[in-house]
């Protein structure tokens, strides 16, 4: 006999929340459950501590492996919700083929959890600088979009070197944007800020336009002779962190890259777009100096036990058992760097994405980040090897809301460019034994 699913109450949802053997799970979008109000409901976000699990991805054919990853387990009851009653009911019958036993739906999220107060709801605090496709391509065709007050914005197709991948196709109305043009190819930290002034002008931004980025993710591989080129969304990042730097106030992602909008159903084109420069940036740069770390204060970070120097990198370049890149020689990490854990090499970010490479549901990354004594409640700089990954990580803990981040823009590839910064290989010791680090 098959099973079914039982639909359950405000009042019935309402008692589970809390409860270790309940899984409660959105199946909207990322962008409403990050808190954008895409059916106008009263508040947006999410019923408290709900996990993120889109429809969308059910037409994966590993979305039975994506849900084992969250940690969804067949020994606990499911309760789904979203905003659609079609979409909602045929995820919990995938869970039910699935063999999950005790799977129930709720069906009156916006109308009657949303709407009252009483009911408690999480979001990210800055959701709205994480834009979906939808929304971008609102605003490129009516100049308009939900939670944007402004009248000037410049949409930018990051790369590295690679102004094939902006030919190929891009986003209609988006700039070309090489990230060496804010970076310095002999040091990869970002470049001076009259030359970052420069660049900002000559791409039409001002401190107070508001820029969209993103970038095309082709699947880097270290065995090509410049795997940056093919990450390019991964770069996109790295512009983000150089601009808010810089002082620009509004600085948005799209969420999913360029793939989210070719997973939207939206063209791309080939037409290129040139903004008219602007006079002038209108604002001393940097504006905002303390979202980036330079060695001296990254040294004192590491004297700190209120601070954290965190490694975005990979275990085997924690280790020391990879450079990681092609142009860095030695291996290691600095002592006293918390791991950040990107995912498996330098040009990849699994643990900080989603499958279609959207940002992971931010409380898993949280977790992540607090089991290595990652915490808000202290200032965090994030490094890599030379600042793209800790760039990321960066905008994660920003759009968190976390008070004091910031990027060590310098990263490994620095410290291990003089010999006399101490580092270290193989495993880490555990708290409170010494090791002697290597000259």
């Amino acid at each position: 006999m098959e099973k079914s699913t039982i639909t359950v109450s405000t009042k019935a949802l309402s008692l589970k929340l809390g409860r270790p053997d309940v899984d409660i799970i959105d199946v909207r979008s990322v962008e409403a459950y990050n808190g954008w109000r895409l059916r106008k409901e009263a508040r947006g976000g999410h019923v408290q501590g709900a996990r993120s699990l889109p429809f969308k991805w059910t037409r994966y054919i590993d979305w039975i492996e994506i849900v084992g990853a969250k940690n969804i387990l067949p020994q606990r009851s499911q309760v789904l919700y979203g905003y659609d009653r079609r979409e909602t009911e045929k995820a919990a019958e995938l869970f039910l083929r699935s063999g999950y036993p005790d799977v129930s739906v709720y069906h009156s999220f916006a109308d009657e959890w949303a709407a009252n107060e009483k009911h408690p709801m999480d979001k990210l605090i800055r959701y709205n600088r994480l834009v979906s496709a939808e929304w971008l391509h609102e605003l490129i065709q009516t100049a308009d979009a939900p939670e944007y007050d402004n009248d000037k914005y410049v949409l930018c197709h990051a790369h590295y070197q690679n102004r094939k991948a902006y030919e190929e196709g891009h986003i209609p109305g988006a700039v070309d944007l090489d990230t060496n043009l804010l970076e310095s190819p002999d040091t990869w930290n970002r470049r001076s800020p009259e030359e970052i002034k420069r660049v900002m002008e000559s791409l039409g931004i001002r401190h107070d336009t508001m820029v969209i980025l993103y970038g095309r993710f082709s699947d880097p591989d270290f065995n090509d002779p410049f795997p940056g080129s093919s990450a390019g969304h991964l770069g996109a990042f790295r512009c983000a962190f150089i601009m808010m730097a810089a002082g620009v106030k509004d600085v948005r992602m799209l969420n999913g890259g360029l793939q989210s909008w070719i997973d939207a159903g939206y063209a791309e084109t080939r037409e290129e777009t040139v903004k008219p420069p602007a006079v002038d940036f209108g604002a001393a740069v940097p504006a905002c100096s303390r979202f980036a770390v330079d060695m001296d204060e990254a040294k004192e970070i590491l004297k700190s036990e209120d601070k954290n120097l965190v490694s975005v990198r990979s275990w085997p370049e924690f280790i020391g058992e990879v450079s990681g890149y092609h142009y860095i020689e030695k291996k290691g990490r600095i002592p006293g760097a918390v791991f950040g854990n990107c995912g498996s090499d330098a040009y990849h970010m699994e643990n900080y994405r989603n499958l279609d490479h959207t940002m992971r549901e931010y409380s898993e990354i949280e977790k992540m980040w607090a089991e290595n004594g990652i915490t808000p409640d202290k200032r965090n700089a994030f490094y890599c090897g030379t600042g793209w990954r800790g760039s990321e990580a960066f905008f994660s803990a920003w759009l968190m809301g976390w008070p004091d981040v910031a990027v060590f823009d310098g990263g490994w590839f620095e410290w291990s460019r003089d010999d006399k910064n101490p580092y270290e290989t193989g495993l880490p010791k555990p708290p409170g034994t010494f090791s002697e680090p290597e000259l």
